[in-house]
This record gives structure tokens, C-alpha cells and sequence, in this order.
């Protein structure tokens, strides 16, 4: 499951929204545009952001999770069962439950990517999912979730098979990289605790959603675990992971020389590739360029160079608004990446 097909410069897929989306979406909320209207600005957005997202020869393109709120919404706007708590999280995140069976209505994200397949060219149209166990984890209320699931394991089932559905849908469409994202299993690679489910359980919930019968061989399917190391690995819940849980591609942080980045690098299987993110995407500052190429000579020590991949360490504005940087900014943070991808590889990507 190596990546053969080389999607060497990669990115998480949530790029910095326009103001004229922003706006588009304010004006919706309030009632003075309708849905069309939105429709037609994210359309014109996206196809632009995509344009410009070739442009930069990145391997891959995405939607920028323009029309939605933060990475979550692929699931948390479409299907039914879920309303807000009225809440935030500790990352400021809408906080959400499920309420209720969760039912899709129809595709998630795949009927908005007719404008990243029209612009992407030779590069791979990209789109990102909230993982199921990850939202099971942080939805399921035993008091208000109890009457449609037992558990979160049996919420996460469900909205399992609810994504599964969404990434055939999507690979038949033509997306040809698909990253979930679960940014809970860093409490497991750093023995943090506290999880509703166990590593166990939340390896067998993505699992149901990404071990897909028939896949075509220029197809992959990635997942991100943590953004940041944030201290000492746990070896075995790493080999656990990496080895137990289906995945193409996993996409690790790798950007401030952590000795754990290695560790979580040295985990990866050898028939997996990764994404190891090298820049950070909440900094203006560009990284130097020296020392960006001696982490990766110590990356191709640990693993086979053509099985690696590079990318931020994770998405420029995974809250809609709520950039770290300016858009110039991600530009010339896209355009490192490629640099250090040519400097890597050649041309030969």
C-alpha cells in the first residue's frame, strides 16, 4: 500500500477562507442571501482556490473546506442526529451531540467537487473527513445520546458505515486522496488517558469506515492522528495504530525536530507510507530550508524516501475565520513545501 503513486506534496485540505465566503456565509446566517446565492460564491471560491492550488504544483487539490465550518462539517451539517450544544470546546470548536439515530440524507461533501475535478489538472482532487470514532468520542452524551446508542462505540459504528458510503462515493466521483482526520489518538500516542473509547475500539470503528472491499490501485486513503508531539510516545499504542488501522498514508507532524516525530515516523509500517508535515502553518515565518533537508535525510534513515510525502503539519484555517496567517502567508508556506519536495525528489514526482 506504499505510495506508488507519489502524492508527494500534500496539504490537509483547510486553506484560509476568502472574506468574500466569509461574507457569503455571515449575509446566509442572517437571512439575506439564499442558499443558491452562498452556493454560487463558494463555487466561484473554490474553483479559484483550486486554480491557484495548481498553479503552485502542489500534487494535490481540495476544496479548501470552503463551505464548511470547520473539518467536522463533512458529517456534522449533513446528517441528521446531531444539533448544537450551544457550547465551544477548548479550541473554540461549536461543540456538538447526537441526539438522535444519525441518518445521511444523500452524499456529504461529494456533490461540491465538480469545481476542484474542473481545475485540478494532473494534480489528485483531495477531500478530508472527520474520522467516525473521533466523533463518537466527542458527540456521544450517555443521558442524551442513550436513547438511539448504548455506547460510543455503537454511535461510532454507525457513523462508520455513513463515511464508508461517503469515500466510495467519492473515489467513484474521481477523488483520488482521502484524509480522516482524528486528532484523539494523540491521547493515546502520548499516554494521555481520559478517551471514551479505547485504542481498541476506536481502531475498530475507523477501520469499518476505511477497509473498503474494492479500492483502484491510484486511490489512497490517509489518516492524520495528531498535529503536534506533545510528549513521550507510546511505542506500543504507535505500532498498535499504525499497524491495526487500514490506511494508506498516515500524516504526521515533523516540522520542529521533536525527538518523537521520529518515534511516531518509525512506527509507520514499512507497506504505509507518510505525509510528514514540515512546515508549520501558524507561523509567517518560513522554516530554513537547511534544516528542513537534514530532518529529512534523518526520515530517509528511517524510512524508505520514496514512501514519504511532505505537507504543513496540519491545515491553515481548520476553523473557518480563525487563520493564524495571512492568505500571501499560506502562499508562500505552499510554495516551501514544493521547494523542498523538488529538492527531495527532482522533478520526477
Amino acid at each position: 500500500m506504499a505510495d506508488t503513486y507519489k502524492f508527494r506534496i500534500d496539504h490537509h485540505g483547510s486553506l484560509i477562507r476568502p472574506a468574500e465566503v466569509l461574507n457569503a456565509r455571515a449575509r446566509h446566517a442572517a437571512g439575506e442571501l439564499d442558499d443558491a446565492g452562498l452556493r454560487a460564491v463558494e463555487d466561484e471560491a473554490i474553483s479559484e482556490s483550486a486554480r491557484q492550488q495548481r498553479k503552485l504544483r502542489m500534487s494535490v487539490v481540495t476544496d479548501g473546506e470552503f463551505r464548511r465550518e470547520d473539518f467536522r462539517g463533512a458529517v456534522l451539517d449533513t446528517v441528521g442526529g446531531f444539533r448544537r450544544t450551544g457550547g465551544t470546546d477548548k479550541y473554540g470548536r461549536a461543540q456538538w451531540v447526537a441526539d438522535g439515530e444519525v441518518k445521511a440524507g444523500g452524499p456529504l461533501i461529494a456533490d461540491g467537487y465538480d469545481g476542484v475535478k474542473a481545475m485540478a489538472g494532473t494534480a489528485a482532487p483531495k477531500a478530508g473527513l472527520p474520522s467516525p470514532a473521533f466523533l463518537a468520542a466527542t458527540c456521544f452524551d450517555r443521558e442524551i445520546s442513550g436513547a438511539a446508542y448504548k455506547s460510543p462505540v455503537e454511535l461510532g459504528e454507525a457513523l462508520a458505515r455513513i463515511i464508508r458510503d461517503e469515500i466510495e462515493l467519492l473515489i467513484s466521483r474521481g477523488i483520488r486522496l482521502v484524509q480522516l482526520n482524528n486528532f484523539r489518538y494523540a491521547s493515546y500516542l502520548f499516554s494521555r488517558g481520559g478517551q471514551p473509547l479505547t485504542l481498541d475500539e476506536a481502531i475498530a470503528v475507523d477501520s469499518i469506515a476505511v477497509d473498503l472491499t474494492a479500492k483502484p490501485e491510484d486511490v489512497r486513503i490517509g489518516l492524520c492522528p495528531t498535529h503536534q508531539v506533545t510528549g513521550t510516545v507510546d511505542r506500543d499504542a504507535a505500532t498498535r495504530l499504525f499497524a491495526g488501522l487500514p490506511v494508506d498514508r498516515w500524516v504526521l507532524p515533523y516540522d520542529k525536530g521533536a525527538e518523537g516525530e521520529a518515534d511516531l515516523l518509525r512506527a509507520v509500517p514499512a507497506d504505509r507510507d507518510a505525509a510528514l508535515g514540515i512546515v508549520d502553518p501558524a507561523t509567517a515565518e518560513l522554516e530554513d530550508v537547511e534544516t528542513i533537508m537534514q530532518r529529512m535525510d534523518a526520515a530517509a534513515e528511517l524510512k524508505d524516501i520514496e514512501n514519504i510525502a511532505v505537507s504543513p503539519s496540519a491545515g491553515f484555517a481548520d476553523t473557518a475565520g480563525r487563520a493564524a496567517i495571512s492568505a500571501d502567508d499560506q502562499r508562500r508556506k505552499l510554495i516551501h513545501v514544493e521547494t523542498i519536495a523538488r529538492m527531495c525528489w527532482g522533478n520526477e514526482l
